[in-house]
């Protein structure tokens, strides 16, 4: 699993027959089976689940100019309502592993960056139009286009980086760093655990994940991952009932008082066009759909490339199939996460925990969209997964992915050099954008110096140009007088 293979590569599926559903989703094709898609659909939803808390969490603690907020019961509605079906429709449309949810970083962004200048609607506003205007450039090739122009080892990079990524994210979010308190006076960023050391149930328990997954990974036993995250979920649930804990995170192991919860669909489709506009500057507006656009278009571009190639689905010339519709489904999740008020949605890096259980087809989406459908109703049940029992997943994906970097030739800088600054930067940023940009300019910037200019591809030029506004957009901010 830790080799990059081809579509054309992968060994012909053993059954000999398939039925309707196995033909529609090419299952046997591409080496899978019913059980591993099921398995992996179970495994996405759980290492992802913690976005129905936090999502309504980031943007329910904000504030919009009016100060207004947003009711928390209607937000985890929408949260799901809106994963659920774009969820289902990238895997009925797209037929690639690929979950889709409220994107973190972007609903950063909505909340504390457009909020506090225009009302809920105006901002929710915003994320429709970010949506529709993805959406054009997948309908116009340009999105397409700048995919295809990425030289394929920079494109192995990305996949890398974002091993590193969602494995940093799994040490963070189980508690086995923290960020060291700026009061501490120290130039190092993080530590072990929360005070240097660890301490704590909560963070034994994912220990105790990361070994027993990796052991069953190494074993090569079926439902691994999907077999640590239960076994660890139990094991919490019991040491939450005898010990005192005083906090296990976003999500707490504890059996729920009630099973069903009814939804609140009360923030569906509230949300004003274009009045941004009529709140603040004309410059101002643009500059946040902006941001807005490139954050979505490069987190999903990385996401969805890396995604594909842990799961072996690259064709003979490391495109991902069918990109074209993949593309616009993600950008319509943009527009439906407006729509919804729940924040624009995008494809989740957590999918590669479903890949890391055998999932190669949309298939798996039907069972992830599936539970984030009955999260709707079973909210209380669905939520006691703990961030420790769930965490261990992405450290276990996160090494899959990492063996990719064994594709990039370290001896050629035109391509080690930007393929590290890509890898590096994901992590030490917390942003696949932040490395995709790092990567694509210092990939044109070497090229240059090389006397290659001319092999890089006009579109790397021009998305590497926007890449020095983006991060130099404060400056920008400031000369327009927008500040």
């Amino acid at each position: 699993m830790s080799d990059t293979k081809t579509a054309a590569e992968r060994p012909s599926a053993v059954p000999p027959a398939a039925g309707t559903v196995d033909r529609f989703f090419r299952i046997s094709e591409r080496g899978s089976t019913f059980g591993r898609e099921i398995r992996g659909g179970f495994a996405t939803f759980f290492t992802m689940a913690y976005i129905l808390v936090l999502n309504p969490i980031i943007l329910g603690s904000a504030k919009d100019k009016f100060g207004h907020t947003l009711d928390t019961g209607q937000l985890v509605t929408a949260t799901a309502l809106v994963a659920c079906v774009m969820t289902v429709i990238m895997g009925v449309g797209g037929n690639l592993p690929l979950a889709i949810a409220a994107g973190l970083g972007l609903n950063a962004v909505v909340a504390f960056q457009l909020a506090p200048l225009m009302s809920w609607p105006d901002a929710m506003g915003l994320v429709v139009i970010e949506g529709v205007l993805i959406c054009v450039l997948v309908l116009t090739g340009l999105r397409e286009a700048i995919m295809n122009a990425i030289p394929h080892q920079l494109k192995q990079a990305i996949g890398v980086g974002i091993g590193l990524f969602i494995a940093f994210i799994g040490f963070v979010d189980a508690g086995f760093v923290s960020r060291i308190p700026d009061a501490a006076e120290t130039t190092v960023p993080v530590q072990l655990g929360a005070v240097g050391r660890l301490t704590g149930w909560p963070v034994l328990v994912f220990c105790l994940g990361v070994l027993l997954t990796i052991a069953l990974v190494a074993r090569k036993v079926k439902g691994a991952i999907l077999i640590s995250i239960v076994s660890m979920t139990v094991l919490a649930i019991v040491i939450d009932s005898v010990a005192d804990i005083k906090s296990w995170g976003l999500m707490t192991p504890k059996v729920p008082d009630e099973v069903v919860a009814a939804p609140d669909f009360g923030l569906i489709g509230h949300f004003s066009l274009f009045g941004a506009f009529g709140q603040t500057s004309a410059i101002t507006v643009i500059l946040l759909i902006f941001t807005l656009i490139l954050s979505d278009f490069f987190d999903a571009m990385g996401t969805i490339v890396g995604i594909s190639a842990e799961a072996g689905l690259l064709d003979e010339n490391g495109q991902v199939p069918r990109i074209g519709r993949v593309l616009f489904i993600d950008g319509a999740a943009a527009v439906a996460g407006g729509l919804g008020s729940a924040s624009s949605n995008t494809a989740y890096i957590e999918s590669a925990a479903g890949v890391g259980e055998g999932s190669r087809t949309g298939f798996s989406n039907l069972v992830t969209g599936g539970l984030f459908g009955l999260a709707l109703f079973l909210t209380p049940v669905l939520t006691i997964v703990p961030l420790q029992a769930a965490a261990p997943a992405l450290i276990a994906v996160g090494f899959l992915m990492m063996t990719h970097v064994k594709h990039i030739d370290w001896d050629r800088y035109e391509i080690a050099v930007p393929a590290f600054l890509t890898i590096a930067a994901m992590p030490f940023t917390y942003s696949i954008t932040d490395g995709i940009g790092a990567g694509f300019i210092s990939y044109v910037v070497i090229k240059s110096v090389l006397g290659k200019a001319k092999e890089v591809n006009w579109l790397l030029w021009g998305v590497s140009a926007l890449f020095l506004v983006y991060f130099a957009i404060d400056p920008v901010e400031q000369l327009l007088g927008v500040r």
